[in-house]
């Protein structure tokens, strides 16, 4: 049976405007990890990674605002903490639609670390955006009060920004692939993982944010998975996204993706890091990539839903 690695946007536990409790977003996420339980009920070998900006972006803010009373946690320590609270919100909500649907799977979520190049130009030029958005105004007075460095995100006002290098290897990459190849549902990588370099044989973290997709294109690849979904807000990967004469992309090969790509189709803040971690994925032993949304995650495997790409 296939073995598919499934990566949920992170805004899937919490859409912008919404509550933040734990229990808001477990409610979400009992809702979206429907069609991603149907797909493993049905025999698929599943490992599902997540993002984790909105959550991770609170706790970073949590920790500047209290510093005056609490020592601040770097980023790669809020990395591990929202990995796992999110990892057990996702393994909660699957045992619960396996339950429901009386479907004996195992399921298992596991804090990974991902290494980065620690001369990566990345740390250089943070580019990363994390939290939630502010206005022009408010930006300029938080980066005035704490040197952040924030910019604008795809029209959608600003955000603070940071270092965000490629991930290399996924440390725990070979547990991952022998639960999941036994028929465990493994939740793993969260967030892009948390990032570590190596120095002398062992692991350190940095303060950066590795890019969920780019890293779950790694994993798949480390895990030999034959498919990537990534899960996102459109049904469909678009050109002119947008305007009057947008289109959306249905069954494309590489190498016309790629010169939309080139053509600028794909901004960064938006769907240019899945367009990337995409061609990553086919061009390192991937059969196919399925971009599409949450809700159509079934569909896509069954009835021709979404972008189709292939080499």
């Amino acid at each position: 049976m296939e073995k598919i690695i499934i990566a949920l946007g992170g805004n899937a536990l919490r859409k912008r405007g919404e509550p933040f409790t734990i229990e808001h977003q477990f409610k979400n996420a009992s809702k979206v990890i429907r069609p991603v339980v149907s797909l493993a009920e049905e025999g698929y070998k599943i490992c599902i990674t997540h993002g984790n900006g909105p959550q991770v972006g609170v706790e970073f803010f949590r920790n500047i605002y209290s510093r005056d009373k609490f020592p601040p946690y770097p980023l790669d320590a809020l990395n591990a903490e929202t990995q796992g609270w999110i990892g057990y919100i996702i393994s909660r909500a699957v045992r619960q639609q396996l339950y429901e649907d009386q479907v004996e799977r195992d399921v298992v979520a596991i804090v990974t670390q991902v290494v980065v190049d620690k001369d990566a130009p990345a740390f250089r030029n943070p580019t990363k955006p994390i939290g939630d958005f502010f206005t022009k105004e408010e930006a300029d007075d938080l980066m005035h009060r704490y040197n952040w460095v924030m910019r604008e995100d795809a029209g959608r006002g600003y955000r603070v920004v940071v270092p965000s290098p490629k991930p290399r290897r996924t440390v725990e990459a070979h547990i991952i692939e022998k639960l999941v190849d036994e028929g465990v549902i493994v939740v793993a990588s969260g967030g892009g993982g948390i990032p570590v370099i190596e120095e002398n044989g062992t692991l350190k973290g940095v303060e950066a944010v590795i890019d969920k997709d780019r890293a779950s294109a790694l994993l798949g690849k480390e895990i030999e998975a034959d498919l990537f979904m990534i899960l996102t807000e459109v049904d469909y990967v678009y050109v002119n996204f947008g305007k009057q004469d947008q289109k959306a992309l249905h069954n494309i090969r590489v190498s016309e993706l790629r010169k939309y790509y080139e053509e600028g189709q794909f901004p960064d803040g938006s769907m240019g890091p899945k367009i990337e971690a995409a061609f990553d994925f086919l061009e390192n032993g991937g059969r196919e990539v399925i971009i599409t949304s949450i809700e159509k995650a079934h569909d896509a495997l069954y009835e021709g839903y979404g972008t189709h790409i292939v080499k």
